[in-house]
């Protein structure tokens, strides 16, 4: 059983990486904030008592079922409403700083300000590239690559067959090849 020093040092260290794969799925800071924090609140809540190694399998399934009910709610709330900040700022990105969310990125530290630039510049195309893939192939790009789950987790968070994932992370792979390719960036 983990104890509440482990659970929270378990949501403390998957906090950035969980926020930015939220991020990434539902294009919106606020949204993925919120999503975070459901998850977070269920897991401690409802599988606090299972044991640590345990934790990370349940935590991202959580947070991809909390993101599709997300989903589901803005489905069933934009079929009967219309937000009118949406017809303000079309993509939404304005307001999203990837300096804050890059804890790692502290400035220029050992590198000169334009190979920092270059730096910064690469990560925003590969963001964006990343956020242009379909959801599932995202998902599972992702977990696998982002999360670092294998590929047997990956399919127990996504519910659906390893055969799936390794196809899903193959199409990503290809489909941010050709994006990344088409703007000059190369492996």
């Amino acid at each position: 059983m983990a104890t509440e020093k482990e659970l929270s040092d378990f949501l403390k260290q998957a906090e950035k990486k969980a926020f930015k794969r939220t991020f990434y799925n539902v294009r919106d800071e606020d949204a993925a904030l919120d999503i975070l924090q459901d998850s977070m609140i269920k897991l401690s809540t409802h599988y606090g008592d299972k044991p640590v190694e345990e934790l990370p399998l349940l935590f991202q399934r959580i947070l991809s079922n909390t993101t599709l009910d997300w989903f589901r709610r803005q489905k069933t709330r934009n079929s009967h409403f219309t937000n009118l900040t949406e017809f303000a700022n079309p993509d939404g990105m304005d307001d999203f700083d990837l300096l804050d969310v890059n804890s790692g990125d502290q400035g220029p530290q050992g590198e000169s300000a334009e190979q920092w630039t270059g730096r910064l510049q690469t990560m925003q195309h590969i963001e964006s590239a990343v956020m242009e893939l379909p959801a599932r192939q995202r998902e599972a790009f992702l977990l696998r690559y982002w999360e670092e789950l294998d590929v047997a987790e990956t399919a127990a968070v996504m519910g659906c067959t390893e055969g799936s994932v390794k196809t899903h992370c193959s199409r990503a792979i290809q489909a941010l090849h050709r994006l990344l390719s088409a703007r000059g960036i190369q492996p």
